[in-house]
């Protein structure tokens, strides 16, 4: 398929963008309420499994910009429509991949929710595709447009505490039990054929549908690939890091009794040879870690350690602590004004990539939010067979592991819902 852009012709530098949210659930509507506060988007249209998200999508649009957008059931039929440059994709994890892969195919340049891909493979067929179709494909990990944690990177490049041998990231926010959902009929509206897509065929169940399909392996990859993505991609960033030689992840799905598969603790380790990488799941109660700020879900940040002191870094600023004294150095606050707002400043930052084709301007551009991703699946690979894991980083494959070579992918994928 062509490229929209061409189709319409080259964009302007005052002409809009037009884009379809894909996926218009919580997170979807975040990605909307994002874009309408960029003046280089235009909204064209939304697309979702269940009717009455899209409902509440086209108001939003409709009530902020004057004009009500195209809806849509199946992006299949949305990613035939010309007239759109760009898709936001604000999927679950495991269509993360297709809805990807085919939105290049048609020529439409994509912004695409953290974790990058559901599986290892799928990350290296997202790159394919971007590079095969010239799509520009940005990751929503909004770390890398933030103000501060671009300047706190910085100043860990210029040796702010002298080497850092460990970058430790933490997710303690709370969770609560899901309980148990029966079996039960689909409800009017959701195509639930379509929200399935490449997973198994299931029976519909509350559980397994709103945000909770995060803690289900047929569809999400636990909190260390919902919340913790963003923080594994800030520690790796901060480190200065590719991907590590090896991976070990323990812990487990402790006091609830429901019907959550994925772990409510978790704790992995990333072999860097000279420097380590940690990252540490906690969905129950907890305490703090390393100065991390607290907020009324719980304590989510990273801590860099480096020879002459450590660094802490939130979404509320960083701090500096030198020395055996631990004396403070550097702070910074946040600036939580909505011209910093985090999610927007990485959607604007697409959109200038999309005008420019210049991929290498993007913040956090496919290669880089597939390679923080990897980390995810390492941990849970390693979770998942219970043993440490050696990995070939040229390659992206594991060393004399059969068995954890297969989970690199999905066996199988459910047809027409293919990976390829």
């Amino acid at each position: 398929m062509g490229s929209s852009l061409a189709l319409r012709g080259a964009l302007g530098a005052n002409e809009k963008v037009n884009l379809a949210i894909v996926g218009v659930g919580s997170r979807g509507r975040a990605h909307v309420n994002g874009y309408l506060g960029i003046d280089t988007a235009r909204i064209a249209a939304v697309c979702d499994v269940d009717t009455a998200q899209t409902e509440r999508a086209v108001a939003m649009v409709e009530k902020a910009q004057g004009h009500k957008p195209k809806i849509y059931q199946d992006l299949r039929k949305l990613y035939e429509d010309k007239d759109i440059d760009a898709v936001s994709i604000a999927t679950p994890n495991h269509w993360h991949a297709l809805s990807t892969i085919w939105a290049c195919q048609a020529g439409k340049d994509v912004y695409c929710e953290k974790p990058a891909s559901y599986n290892i493979w799928e990350g290296q067929r997202m790159i394919a595709a971007a590079r095969k179709h010239n799509r520009m494909v940005q990751v929503g990990m909004q770390g890398r447009s933030t103000p501060h944690k671009v300047k706190a990177v910085e100043l860990l490049r210029n040796g702010v505490i002298g080497k850092v041998y460990m970058a430790k990231g933490c997710c303690y926010k709370r969770r609560k039990s899901i309980g148990h959902t029966p079996d039960e009929p689909v409800p009017s509206g959701v195509n639930w054929d379509l929200f399935l897509g490449p997973a198994p065929l299931r029976a519909y169940s509350k559980n397994r549908h709103v945000y909770t399909w995060h803690w289900f392996w047929d569809t999400g990859n636990g909190d260390i690939g919902n919340q913790g993505i963003h923080e594994m991609d800030i520690a790796r960033w901060g480190l200065g890091a590719g991907l590590p030689a090896g991976a070990v992840s323990t812990g487990g799905k402790f006091v609830y009794k429901d019907d959550q598969e994925t772990p409510n603790t978790q704790l992995a380790s990333f072999d860097y040879g000279d420097a380590e990488m940690v990252f540490e799941v906690r969905g129950l109660n907890s305490g703090a870690e390393s100065g991390v700020t607290a907020t009324r879900e719980g304590h989510v940040g990273n801590v860099f350690f480096g020879e002459n002191g450590y660094m802490v870094v939130d979404d509320s600023g960083y701090q500096v602590f030198l020395g055996d004294a631990r004396t403070p150095g550097e702070l910074v606050k946040s600036d939580r004004t909505p011209a910093n707002d985090a999610t927007r400043l990485h959607m604007r930052n697409f959109l200038e990539a999309v005008k420019s084709r210049k991929r290498e301007e993007l913040k956090g551009e496919i290669a880089e939010g597939v390679a923080s991703c990897v980390l995810v699946h390492l941990a849970n690979t390693s979770y998942r067979l219970g043993r440490k894991l050696k990995f070939d980083a040229k390659t992206e494959s594991f060393i004399g592991d059969a068995e954890a070579n297969r989970m690199k992918t999905r066996n199988p994928y459910r047809s027409p819902y293919i990976v390829s």
